[in-house]
């Protein structure tokens, strides 16, 4: 497959047979084919600034392939690098695969929709492996760029979730994981809003992350974990999403 020519179509707007867009945000532009098994995303410059820190920590499609790969090192789920490359005008391109899975958010909102049964027992479920997964990451030293639900997928296999991280370009990896980082990512966590989780919810989450981060002391973790769920609920509100 000649990715260059296929990456140079897509970022003319042009879509080839079978490949259609998706939603991104404003500073990329993301396109999946026919099958669902590959993407590709544009990454769009955001001025200036971002070029000098290019020059510094390398470029978001250079960063997005670094963390992919290191994750995948350390034994979690991520994308395939599958080819990359540049375009006119400072953009740059990465194909990657799709890894399987749902994202958490679509789990919660459209497939575990009741609250009683079998779908609040795997509802539990997903939420408690998922603070687990959340807290072998940061116990590895990785702490996600935007660590929203959506960008961590879920897939039901054999009793058990399997999770995967996506849009890992922002990624930081250093051991020990910096405790404010980590504060970021679970207050990222927990914008999901009241209608999504109960507060049992969170902290069935929160537990479970707890058991992973056997280097912090219960004073250190009951910090976090309040101060995450305040910073969440204050940007919730200042969204007009909770009274």
């Amino acid at each position: 497959m000649n990715y260059q020519a296929l990456a140079e179509t897509l970022a003319d707007e042009r879509l080839p047979e079978g490949w259609r867009m998706v939603g991104s945000s404003v500073h990329a532009r993301v396109a999946v084919n026919g099958d669902g098994s590959v993407h590709y995303k544009e990454f769009l410059p955001r001025g200036p600034l971002e070029r000098l820190k290019a020059l510094v920590r390398g470029s978001r499609a250079s960063r997005a392939r670094t963390h992919n790969a290191l994750l995948q090192q350390a034994g979690f789920r991520a994308p395939d690098n599958l080819a990359w490359g540049k375009l006119p005008a400072g953009r740059e391109y990465l194909f990657s695969s799709t890894v399987p899975g749902y994202g958490v958010t679509t789990w919660l909102r459209d497939t575990l929709i009741e609250r009683h049964g079998a779908d609040l027992a795997q509802r539990r479920q997903l939420l408690r492996e998922l603070g687990t997964f959340i807290g072998r990451m940061h116990a590895a030293g990785f702490v996600h760029g935007d660590l929203r639900t959506s960008n961590v997928l879920a897939e039901f296999q054999n009793s058990h979730f399997q999770f995967a991280l996506i849009d890992n370009e922002r990624n930081v990896f250093r051991t020990p994981a910096a405790g404010r980082a980590m504060l970021r990512n679970l207050m990222q966590l927990n914008m999901l809003l009241p209608s999504d989780v109960s507060d049992r919810d969170r902290m069935r989450c929160f537990c479970a992350w707890r058991t992973q981060m056997v280097e912090l002391s219960d004073t250190e973790a009951r910090v976090l974990g309040l101060r995450a769920y305040q910073w969440a609920m204050e940007r919730l509100q200042a969204k007009g999403k909770v009274q």
